[in-house]
C-alpha cells in the first residue's frame, strides 16, 4: 500500500529541522516528491542540500506559516515544482518558555506568538492547500501535528503550548468529520509524537520569535529537553527521535488511521484518568 504514495508529492511546514526534517526524509525515501517548508532560511538551504545530495526529490521554500500570504504563495509553489499535493502536513510549531511561570504572568504577546504558529498555521495551511487538494480530486492526506500534552491531557507548566495543543486536535476531529460530510478523498491524520519526549530543537523556538512579539523581561526557563522534562515532573524520562516520528506518521498515513498515536501504557492511564474525571464528574487532582 505504501507504493500508493510514490510519485505523490508532500509539503511539510517546519520541515528543516526536527521532526520536519525527518517528515521529510521518510517521505522521499518512499519515493515521494517533497516541499521542504520552513521560516528559518539558513537552516533550510542545509537541510534540503543535505536530502538532494542523496538523490531525493526534495526542495526547499521559504514560508511563513503566521502569514496566510505566504501559505499561499507556498501552495502554488509546491504546484508549480511538482504538480498536484497529496500530502500536506501541518508540522510547524514553537514552545513558550513558560515552565517556571504562572498563567496569569504570561504577556499577550507570547500568546499571540504561540497561537499565531501552532493553531494559525495549521488553520492557514488548511485554507492555502485544502481546497485543491479537494479539486483534483485524488486521494490524500492532511497531518496536523499535535501533542499528548494538551493535545490529550495537560502538563500544568506550559499552559500556552498545551492549549495550542488541544486546539490542533479539536481542529483535526472536525477536518476529520467535514472531509466525511464531503465524501472527500482526502483523510485527516493527528500526530502525537512520542511515546516519549521528542528530541528536537523546540525549546530554542526563540530564535525565529518576531521582534514585534518579544518582550523585554522574556525569562530563560529552560534550553534543553532534560531540563524541560526536570521542570515538568518527568526526570529521567527517556527520549523518543524525531526519525521513530517520522516512521509512525508515514505508517499511520498509510494504514488510514485518524490517531496517529504510539502505544504507552503511561500515557493511557494518564488520559484514562482524566476521561473517568470528567465522566465521574470529579475535579482534576495534581500529579506529582
Amino acid at each position: 500500500m505504501a507504493n500508493e504514495l510514490a510519485g505523490r508529492t508532500a509539503v511539510v511546514t517546519g520541515g528543516a529541522s526536527g521532526v520536519g526534517y525527518s517528515l521529510c526524509e521518510c517521505f522521499a525515501r518512499n519515493g515521494m516528491n517533497v516541499v521542504m517548508a520552513d521560516i528559518e532560511s539558513s537552516a533550510l538551504e542545509a537541510s534540503s542540500a543535505n536530502l538532494q545530495k542523496e538523490g531525493l526529490n526534495v526542495i526547499g521554500l521559504q514560508a511563513d506559516v503566521t502569514s496566510p500570504e505566504s501559505m499561499a504563495e507556498l501552495e502554488a509553489q509546491s504546484r508549480e515544482a511538482f504538480g498536484n499535493v497529496h500530502v500536506l502536513c501541518n508540522n510547524a510549531g514553537v514552545g513558550i518558555k513558560e515552565a517556571q511561570r504562572r498563567i496569569w504572568t504570561l504577556t499577550p504577546n507570547d500568546w499571540d506568538w504561540g497561537f499565531g504558529v501552532n493553531v494559525m498555521g495549521v488553520s492557514n495551511g488548511l485554507r492555502a492547500f485544502v481546497p485543491n487538494m479537494l479539486s483534483h480530486g485524488e486521494p490524500g492526506h492532511v497531518v496536523n501535528t499535535s501533542s499528548g500534552n494538551g493535545g490529550l491531557t495537560s502538563l500544568p507548566t506550559t499552559p500556552i503550548y498545551a492549549a495550542t495543543k488541544a486546539a490542533v486536535t479539536s481542529i483535526t476531529e472536525v477536518l476529520h468529520y467535514q472531509f466525511l460530510m464531503e465524501n472527500a478523498a482526502l483523510q485527516a491524520h493527528v500526530l502525537f509524537p512520542g511515546p516519549h519526549v521528542v528530541n528536537t530543537n523546540i525549546l530554542s523556538s526563540m530564535r525565529n520569535r518576531p521582534e514585534h512579539l518579544r518582550d523585554d523581561d522574556e525569562p530563560v526557563a529552560y534550553t534543553t529537553m532534560a531540563e524541560l522534562a526536570k521542570a515538568s515532573g518527568l526526570e529521567n524520562m527517556p527520549l523518543t527521535e524525531p526519525a521513530e516520528v517520522a516512521e509512525a506518521c508515514f505508517a499511520g498515513i498509510v494504514a488510514g488511521q485518524f490517531w496517529i498515536l504510539p502505544a504507552s501504557e503511561a500515557n493511557d492511564a494518564q488520559f484514562k484518568r482524566r476521561a473517568d474525571s470528567i465522566l465521574a464528574r470529579t475535579n482534576p487532582t495534581l500529579s506529582r
